[in-house]
């Protein structure tokens, strides 16, 4: 459990010491960690509530710190990979889809025969009735697993009366946050306009992934993905043909795979998003990509529900995940009814107060329009106005999966020259203090 802490802040193992106290129940549930950390998994010597709404026990109360140990009634590790990996959403007898299984394989079988205009309004009068009806994740953004470990932090600064705890800040040259740029490509519209909104981004500094779809939905010709590489901008694979179903059986799933993985190996690609944000995390270990970028937020605006509640990349085995963690572009303009950047700007600023990843899905097919074009091009100036003002880092996805694996790899080396890092990529990493200020945690560059 240790480790969790370690591994989310890079900071010396010794400031963070954690043992669960007694043997969890065995039935796992809804409990509060502090007055608004609300998390699932099983307690010791109690019993979490079934219901996410219901009267919640704080596990806060039963923490023992002794000799600079702190001890819990549940097991962090557990707490933290049952949200980031959704793992609550069927172990609470929750389904995952928004429609139950019998109606959502009825609408994919006939889906083909849709109209564009008859599916968009199915999905919207379904998202509409359900989203605001959940709770859980918290909308606009959910930043539960990174509140739960400030909140670890806070109880390893009080056990060993710390003033401060030493760690890697989570980007390089001391960004405040980041922000990645990412285009889903769905039709051939999409990929004819491509170049176009290359051209955008360009005007504006930032470079972005182009996620393909190998199969069916365009021809991907060699020209096509070295005008995108060419330009510095990124090409990651996008699912196999788009048809909603990768995740449906293993069977299939691991047929489709294999050829994704091929198509991934032909375009250079080192990412990986599936369609629709359809997602099955426990078989991720199957991609042979180095990153993915297929896990929502929040999904209440997703056909599958669910979210990982957390806005910083984490690990599922050795694929890194990027977590989408703003609004798409699709939902936006179509189930909101929104053309402007207000909501994103709400996203940003949650998420930039937690220094986590902002994570946009742009799509090249729904943007040709000039209302929709005029928004985007809002969204660009104000990230290029926060990397001025703010100091927001805004990198291509590849640059981010290479920073967090050095970073996972780095040390903090304290001895009588000093504190620093070590490790490669250390040249670009800065030491951070957090300590306790008014019951609050605070980040700072010097102790």
């Amino acid at each position: 459990m240790d480790n969790y802490v370690a591994q989310y802040y890079r900071c010396p193992e010794r400031y963070v010491q954690f043992k669960v106290d007694g043997v969890p129940s065995g039935v796992s549930g809804y409990f509060r960690f502090g007055d608004d950390v609300v998390c699932f998994g099983q307690l010791c010597r109690d019993q979490p509530s079934p219901r996410r709404n219901g009267e919640l026990g704080n596990a806060m109360d039963r923490v023992i710190s002794d000799g600079g140990i702190s001890y819990l009634p549940f097991d962090i590790s557990q707490a933290a990979d049952n949200l980031r990996y959704e793992l609550y959403i069927n172990g609470a007898g929750h389904s995952a889809s928004i429609l139950d299984s019998r109606w959502d394989n009825v609408y994919y079988f006939v889906r083909p025969l849709l109209p564009a205009t008859i599916r968009k309004h199915l999905q919207k009068a379904w998202l509409k009735y359900w989203w605001r009806k959940r709770h859980f994740p918290k909308w606009p953004v959910d930043n539960t697993v990174d509140r739960l470990f400030e909140q670890l932090l806070r109880l390893a600064l009080q056990s060993q009366n710390l003033k401060h705890i030493p760690f890697i800040w989570f980007w390089p040259d001391g960004a405040s946050s980041c922000a990645i740029m990412t285009h889903d490509v769905e039709t051939k519209q999409g990929r004819d306009f491509s170049k176009t909104v290359m051209d955008l981004d360009d005007v504006y500094g930032i470079k972005a992934s182009f996620s393909i779809v190998p199969e069916l939905r365009y021809e991907v010709t060699t020209e096509y993905l070295d005008s995108i590489w060419k330009r510095g901008f990124e090409v990651c694979v996008q699912d196999l043909n788009h048809d909603g179903r990768l995740f449906k059986d293993r069977k299939e799933f691991l047929v489709r795979v294999e050829k994704i993985n091929a198509y991934g190996k032909q375009y250079g690609a080192t990412g990986f998003r599936s369609a629709v944000l359809y997602r099955n995390q426990m078989w991720f270990d199957q991609l042979k990509f180095s990153y993915d970028t297929s896990v929502p937020n929040v999904a209440h605006l997703e056909p599958q529900r669910g979210g990982c509640c957390t806005v910083m990349p984490y690990f599922v085995g050795e694929i890194l995940e990027l977590p989408v963690t703003t609004t798409q572009d699709y939902a936006l303009f179509n189930y909101l009814n929104e053309y402007s950047i207000d909501l994103w700007k709400r996203q940003i600023e949650l998420i930039m107060e937690q220094h986590g990843l902002i994570n946009f899905i742009i799509h090249p097919d729904y943007i040709t329009k000039s209302r929709e074009w005029e928004v985007y091009k809002s969204l660009l100036a104000h990230l290029a106005r926060l990397r001025e003002e703010k100091k927001l880092w805004i990198p291509l996805p590849g640059e981010v999966d290479r920073w967090w694996r050095q970073r996972a790899k780095m040390t903090i080396v304290e001895d009588d020259r000093g504190i620093r890092i070590e490790g490669e990529g250390s040249e670009r990493a800065r030491v951070a203090y957090a300590s306790e200020v008014d019951g609050k945690l605070v980040y700072t560059f010097e102790a």
